[in-house]
C-alpha cells in the first residue's frame, strides 16, 4: 500500500491557472489561506493543462506552478501532481492529425473536448513522454509533492484506429497461434466467418460475434492498462521512494478494467459522484430500474461505489474527485442539503477511503463545466459549501489516524465479472421497459443482490473473479479454503463468462465450508462466452443439486412464497423480476417457489449442503423484498452489532490500522433518530463516553463516529 500520512487526506483539485485575476499572487494567497483555515491537507494540481505546460511544440513553461507548491508547503498542505496527457493541446492535434482517435474505422473523433487521441500512437507517446519527464523532473523533489496522478479518468473511448486494430490481430495471433484455432474457439463456422488467414479478420464495426466482442473489449482495456502503466513507470524514474503513483478512475468508463489497471499503481483512486438532496434519503425512493451511470442515485449505490473502489486492490483507496456543489450540467443544479457533504464523506471513509478530495476549489467562469459547482462559488468568496467543508476538515483532523485506512467489515461478499459485464452490454439477456436491449443488464442482475443486502443492514465486500482465481496466472489468487474463512457467504450473480478453473474454484470453496450463492446466468457460458454443452449451472450441477436448460424473461413480476418449513421468511410483496430459470431439483431443498400457473413448476430458490459448506441457487432476479429476505437468511447476524435501526439509519463498521473497532452511524433523513449503542463506545469527535444500551441521538442528516472502548 502507498506510504500516506496518518490521517484522512482532505482537500480539492486546485486550478490557480484557471482563475484570471489582476493580482494573481493575492488570489493565490487568499485561496491557500482559506484552505488552511478549512483544515485542508492536500490539493491536486496540473493534470488538465498540457497547453499551459507546453504552449508550443518543444517550448515548455514549468515555473508557473512553483508559487502554488511553495504556498501549499508553507501551510502544511500536501500536493498530488498530475500528468496532463488526457487533454491534448491544439498544436499537437494540428501538427499530428494522425493521432486523432477513431470511434469507428475511419470515423474520427471531433476535437474540442478531451481524450480524443489514440494514446497508443507513437507520435502521441513521444510528446506525452517528453512533457511527463519535464514536469516530473522539475517538481518531484519539491517537499510538498506526496504523489502523482498519471492521466485522468482513462478509458473514455474504444479506439478503432488502424494501428490499434493491427495490434489486436497480433494479440490474437499470440493467444491462439493460428487461424484454425481461432476458428474453432470462436465458432467462426457460423455465418461463414471462417478465416483462411489473419488478414481475413474483420474490423469490429459491424461485428455480431459475441466471442469477438469479449476479446475486443478485453484488448481495449489492456491498452488502457498498458498506457497507465507506461506513464507510471516514467514517473517512478523521478519519484522519491515515499511518493505514490495513482490514476483517477471513473469506474463506469468502457475501457477500464480496474482490478487489472491498479496492479501497476500504488493505490486505487476513484471519483464517486452521487445525486444529492432527496436522492440521499432513507428509506430509499430510488426505483429498482434506475440506471446507475457516471453518478449514482441512492445511498446504497454510493456505498456500492465505495466498495467497488476498495475491490480494485482489496485495499483502502483515495477519492480524487467527488461532489463539492452541483455536479453535471447547467440544467441539473441540485447542491446538497446541509449535512449531506459530511454524510457522504464519512460514508466513503467508513468503507475505506484514505482521502476525500473535492472537484474542485473554485467554480469555473468558462468552459463545459461552468455550472459544476466548486467549494467556492463564482464570486470566489466563501459560502455555505466552504463553511460545511471546513467543519468536516476539522473532524478528519481530530479523528487523526484512527479512521485513515479502515478495513471495512463485510457480512456478504459478491463476485464481480468484467467480461460478463462487457458481453451483456452488447448482447444483453434483458430488455428495457420499451422492449429494447438493456445495455445495463449486468448490473440489473448484480445490483438487486447488493441493494437487498444493504437495505437489510448487511455490509458487502466486492471481489473480482480474477482476484479469486486467475487462470491466466498473472496474479496470485486466493485459495478456496482461505476464502471460506474470510468470506463465509459468496454471491455470484451473472457470472456468465467464466472459465472452468474458476467454476471449479467455486465448487471447492463451498466444499471447504463457504456458502456459495449462484445467481441467474452464472456458469452458463465458458471463458469464450460459448454456451456450455452440459446443463446449467455447468460444472456446478452436482454441488448445487439443481439443473436447468430452460429460462424466460419476465415482463411482469411474479409473486413468490416460502415453502412450509423454509428458513426464509418472506413478506407478502416478495416477487421474482426480469428473469426465471427453470431449475429442476436433482438433490436440493426447495426454499421458495413461484405463485404462477406456468412458472410454479420450478423452484425460485434452492439450497443444498456440499461438503462442509452449502450451495444456494437463486433462479431469478430477486425483487426488493425477496433480496432483503435472502440477505437476512444468508447472514443472520449483522457484523456491525447494531440492532433495531430505524429505516433512515445505517451503521457501518470497520477495523482501524491499530486494530480498534470503528462505528460510523448515519441518519439519512430530515427526522431526528435514536438508536441503542450495542457496546460501550467513545465518541471520536467529542470524546464523550457512551455506555452500552445508551440511546444515541442523531439529528437531521447527521453522522456520529464511535470507537469501541
Amino acid at each position: 500500500m502507498a506510504d500516506l500520512p496518518a490521517r484522512v487526506l482532505f482537500g480539492a483539485a486546485y486550478y490557480h491557472e484557471y482563475q484570471p485575476h489582476e493580482r494573481p499572487a493575492e488570489r493565490l494567497k487568499m485561496d491557500l489561506d482559506l484552505m488552511a483555515d478549512a483544515h485542508f491537507s492536500v490539493i491536486r494540481v496540473g493534470e488538465s493543462v498540457w497547453s499551459t505546460w507546453e504552449p508550443e511544440n518543444g517550448r515548455f513553461e514549468l515555473d508557473w506552478l512553483q508559487p502554488v507548491l511553495d504556498g501549499a508547503h508553507e501551510r502544511g498542505i500536501s500536493v498530488i501532481l498530475g500528468t496532463p496527457t488526457y487533454a491534448v493541446p491544439p498544436w499537437l492535434a494540428r501538427q499530428y492529425p494522425e493521432i486523432t482517435g477513431e470511434c469507428a474505422t475511419g470515423q474520427r473523433l471531433g476535437w474540442g473536448a478531451r481524450q480524443e487521441v489514440d494514446f497508443t500512437h507513437p507520435a502521441f507517446r513521444f510528446h506525452a513522454e517528453r512533457v511527463i519527464r519535464r514536469i516530473v523532473a522539475r517538481y518531484a523533489d519539491h517537499p510538498a509533492v506526496i504523489g502523482f496522478q498519471v492521466d485522468n479518468e482513462p478509458g473514455l473511448h474504444l479506439f478503432h484506429n488502424h494501428g490499434v486494430f493491427q495490434r489486436f490481430v497480433d494479440h490474437l495471433r499470440a493467444r491462439y497461434g493460428d487461424v484454425e484455432t481461432l476458428n474453432r474457439e470462436w465458432g467462426l463456422v457460423y455465418w461463414s466467418h471462417r478465416l483462411s488467414t489473419w488478414a481475413d479478420l474483420w474490423t469490429p464495426d459491424g461485428n455480431a460475434q459475441p466471442q469477438y466482442d469479449v476479446a475486443w473489449r478485453e484488448f481495449q482495456a489492456r491498452q488502457v492498462t498498458e498506457f497507465i502503466g507506461w506513464q507510471a513507470d516514467i514517473v517512478r524514474e523521478y519519484a522519491r521512494p515515499e511518493q505514490f503513483v495513482t490514476t483517477c478512475i471513473s469506474y463506469t468508463r468502457r475501457g477500464v478494467e480496474d482490478d487489472e489497471m491498479t496492479d501497476c499503481l500504488d493505490i486505487a483512486s476513484g471519483n464517486p459522484y452521487y445525486d444529492m438532496q432527496d436522492a440521499l434519503a432513507l428509506p430509499d425512493p430510488t426505483p429498482d430500474d434506475h440506471e446507475q451511470i457516471w453518478k449514482t442515485t441512492g445511498v446504497w449505490a454510493l456505498y456500492q461505489t465505495a466498495d467497488w473502489m476498495f475491490s480494485s486492490r482489496q485495499e483502502p483507496f483515495l477519492v480524487t474527485e467527488t461532489n463539492a456543489g452541483s455536479i453535471g450540467f447547467p440544467w441539473d443544479n441540485r447542491p446538497p442539503y446541509d449535512g449531506q457533504w459530511r454524510q457522504a464523506a464519512w460514508a466513503l471513509v467508513a468503507r475505506g477511503a484514505r482521502m476525500i478530495e473535492y472537484w474542485h476549489w473554485h467554480t469555473l467562469h468558462f468552459g463545459a463545466e461552468t455550472y459544476w459547482g466548486g467549494i467556492l462559488p463564482h464570486t470566489g468568496q466563501p459560502g455555505r459549501t466552504y463553511a460545511e467543508l471546513s467543519c468536516l476538515g476539522a473532524e478528519f483532523e481530530a479523528a487523526g489516524p484512527l479512521v485513515a485506512g479502515l478495513e471495512p467489515d463485510a457480512d456478504i461478499t459478491m463476485v464481480y465479472s468484467m467480461p460478463s459485464k462487457w458481453l451483456m452490454q452488447k448482447y444483453p439477456p434483458l430488455a428495457t421497459t420499451d422492449g429494447e436491449p438493456d445495455a445495463a443488464a449486468y448490473h440489473r442482475f448484480f445490483d438487486p443482490f447488493y441493494r437487498g443486502a444493504f437495505d437489510s443492514g448487511r455490509q458487502v465486500r466486492i471481489v473480482h473473479a480474477r482476484q479469486l482465481c486467475d487462470p491466466r496466472g498473472e496474479r496470485e489468487g486466493m485459495t478456496p479454503e482461505e476464502a471460506a474463512r474470510r468470506h463465509p457467504v459468496l454471491i455470484a450473480p451473472a457470472l456468465y463468462v467464466v472459465d472452468d478453473a474458476t467454476v471449479d474454484w467455486l465448487e471447492t470453496y463451498a466444499r471447504a465450508g463457504g456458502h456459495l450463492v449462484l445467481g441467474p446466468r452464472t456458469a452458463y457460458a465458458d471463458h469464450e462466452a460459448r454456451a456450455r454443452h452440459e446443463p446449467a449451472p455447468g460444472r456446478l450441477v452436482e454441488a448445487a443439486g439443481v439443473r436447468y436448460d430452460e429460462f424466460s424473461n419476465l415482463v411482469l413480476d411474479v409473486p413468490v412464497r416460502a415453502v412450509p418449513g423454509s428458513p426464509l421468511e418472506l413478506p407478502e410483496n416478495a416477487a421474482a423480476t426480469r428473469w426465471i430459470e427453470g431449475l429442476t431439483v436433482v438433490d436440493a431443498e426447495v426454499l421458495v417457489e413461484y405463485e404462477h400457473p406456468h412458472f410454479g413448476r420450478w423452484p425460485a430458490v434452492t439450497t443444498r449442503r456440499h461438503g462442509e459448506g452449502r450451495v444456494t441457487c437463486v433462479g431469478t432476479v430477486p425483487g426488493h423484498d425477496l433480496a432483503q429476505a435472502l440477505a437476512a437468511w444468508l447472514a443472520p447476524t449483522k457484523g456491525s452489532g447494531w440492532r433495531d435501526l430505524p429505516a433512515s439509519v445505517t451503521a457501518t463498521t470497520g477495523t482501524s490500522a491499530d486494530g480498534r473497532r470503528v462505528h460510523v452511524v448515519h441518519n439519512w433523513s430530515w427526522e431526528p433518530a435514536r438508536v441503542e449503542a450495542p457496546v460501550e463506545l467513545s465518541d471520536v469527535l467529542d470524546g464523550g463516553s457512551v455506555p452500552a444500551g445508551t440511546a444515541v441521538r442523531l439529528g437531521a442528516w447527521d453522522v456520529r463516529v464511535f470507537v469501541t472502548t
